[in-house]
């Protein structure tokens, strides 16, 4: 059975999917790019702090359904510039300190809103 997952904490989907489903103890969050939940509007252009916008969305959807980081088992990043895969790992790691989840990142010609990272993940208990 599925469950699907919602927070006034995380921005509004921007289309037809929800933030998060739940199944069989995973959770499948879809990708997050960088908006301010209270504000509905993209951060500030900056790699860093746009990442950090994504961690702290995925961090409510993820509270949200009853998960932490430490449940995350895997992550995909899209990143408009591959120029800021570094910045974007530096921001990215604070989040996993050790035990770290499976991940890809990939270079993408362009993505929602302009956005210059976004984040999927997918957690288990």
């Amino acid at each position: 059975m599925k469950k699907i997952v919602f927070t006034e904490n995380a921005p509004k989907a921007i289309g037809p999917y929800s933030q998060a489903v739940e199944a069989n103890g995973m959770l499948f969050i879809s990708g997050q790019v960088p908006i301010d939940p209270a504000t509905g509007k993209l951060v500030e252009e900056d790699i860093r702090i746009q990442t950090e916008q994504v961690m702290k969305n995925i961090g409510a959807i993820l509270k949200a359904a009853g998960y932490s980081y430490a449940d995350v088992v895997k992550s995909t990043c899209l990143l408009s510039d591959m120029n800021n895969f570094a910045a974007m790992n530096e921001v990215y790691g604070k989040y996993y300190p050790s035990d770290s989840p499976a991940r890809a990142a990939y270079g993408v010609v362009k993505l929602p809103l302009g956005a210059l990272i976004e984040i999927e993940t997918i957690a288990a208990k």
